[in-house]
């Protein structure tokens, strides 16, 4: 399945409750089943030069997704960490970079919302909340979500198409 992420198919259903902290990290009514974010991080651990552990930038139960090369830049990142690109919440919660253009349409369609800690102006605009996906379709979006944070963190400007 291909998915355009300029124009993502509609998120179903009602936008999670979240904490209602500056910085919430965990959905309150809606999570990942265990085989969909199990899944997600099968997906995750698959990607070219990723590899996983407790998160530098959140609470060391997220998983850390960074890499052993980090070719992208400065927004491609959770800082301060110079190679975490996202993690994975244990609802399955994402909070990860994606190409500033797909910000917009992300949110627009229901998938995910701008992380407050963005609006800092020493913080990328890139950083987002990406609901946790509730079945294979959701799976599909949020691993092409992925996807394209990892490129982004993994391939130098200079060798963007």
């Amino acid at each position: 399945m291909i998915l355009n992420l300029d124009a993502p198919p509609r998120r179903s259903g009602p936008r999670p409750t979240t904490t209602g902290r500056e910085i919430p990290h965990d959905q309150l009514d809606q999570f990942s089943p265990p085989e969909i974010r199990a899944a997600l991080v099968r997906e995750a651990e698959s990607l070219p030069g990723v590899f996983t552990g407790p998160s530098q930038v959140s609470e060391p139960s997220s998983l850390a997704l960074r890499l052993h090369r980090p070719a992208g830049p400065w927004e491609a990142f959770l800082h301060p960490s110079p190679d975490e690109f996202g993690h994975i919440r244990r609802a399955g919660f994402m909070h990860l970079t994606v190409p500033l253009p797909l910000v917009a349409a992300l949110t627009g369609g229901g998938w995910a919302e701008r992380h407050p800690i963005s609006l800092r102006p020493q913080w990328p605009d890139t950083i987002v909340m990406f609901y946790a996906p509730r079945d294979e379709a959701e799976l599909a979006v949020a691993v092409t979500v992925l996807r394209a944070s990892w490129r982004q963190a993994s391939v130098s400007p200079d060798e963007k198409e």
